[in-house]
């Protein structure tokens, strides 16, 4: 991996938000908003070198916004979809998509990303 196209990390925020029984529910944007913080203070752990962290929120979520460190990408319909067409858009680029979301694996694999389980960025 170069320096000029670090690892991508594309966070499927309401999976990884959803994993965690904490009363998420009721503030949605405010728990992908704890999500984001915690991605900007921790990255990737188990993964050195540079990292760009994408976190896709969708519902109502969306309007979080990007702190240095982690961009936001608020899809305008499904967050799978547009998780999908972020791992397109990247090419030949290493990419990791965090969700335990089946299908959206099965989609991103095909594309030739990598996956890894939300407790990849969020310890229960």
């Amino acid at each position: 991996m170069s320096e000029s196209h670090p690892l991508l990390v594309i966070v499927d925020s309401a999976n990884v938000v959803g994993s965690v029984p904490d009363g998420w529910w009721r503030d949605r944007r405010g728990a992908a908003e704890r999500l984001r913080d915690r991605l900007a203070a921790d990255g990737v752990p188990g993964h050195a070198g540079p990292v760009e962290i994408v976190l896709v929120v969708e519902g109502a979520a969306r309007g979080v916004t990007p702190v240095p460190g982690v961009a936001i990408e608020s899809a305008p319909g499904s967050g799978d979809d547009h998780m999908v067409a972020l791992v397109a858009a990247a090419a030949d680029r290493p990419v990791l998509v965090v969700t335990a979301d089946r299908e959206l694996r099965r989609r991103v694999t095909e594309l030739g990303a990598e996956v890894a389980g939300p407790r990849t960025v969020r310890p229960t």
